[in-house]
């Protein structure tokens, strides 16, 4: 009886589990600016062609830009998906690729904003 009850329990857990991970959206708007699902903010390149399907931040620039994973959920306008280099898949805002910015290091920070003039917070 005690293990049908654990068992029981151990698959409610998962269940739940699930369910938030379903629920946790890859980014979301807070006070005006795309955020990722860590409060990170967002950003586009301007070297990005909106549309292509494809990032032209690989390599380096992505050590310093990472991609916002697009995950398996489905993605519906104005998201995307684009397939990296890599064979990943990255999250697009109107067909251009997501990233985040190393230097920004807590929540809120926007450190990567106009940076280089080719980096831009998202903000709608």
């Amino acid at each position: 009886m005690k293990a049908l009850k654990f068992g029981i329990a151990c698959l409610s857990a998962l269940f739940a589990l699930s369910a938030h991970a379903a629920d946790q959206a890859p980014v979301k708007k807070v006070n005006g600016v795309l955020v990722d699902a860590h409060g990170m903010t967002v950003y586009t390149f301007d070297k990005d062609a909106a549309g292509s399907g494809k990032s032209a931040c690989n390599g380096p620039c992505a050590e310093n830009w990472p991609p916002v994973k697009a995950g398996d959920a489905a993605v519906s306008a104005p998201y995307s998906t684009v397939t990296r280099d890599d064979g990943s898949k990255q999250l697009a805002y109107q067909g251009k690729p997501l990233y985040t910015f190393v230097k920004d290091k807590k929540a809120g920070d926007r450190a990567g904003d106009k940076k280089m003039n080719v980096w831009h917070v998202v903000t709608d």
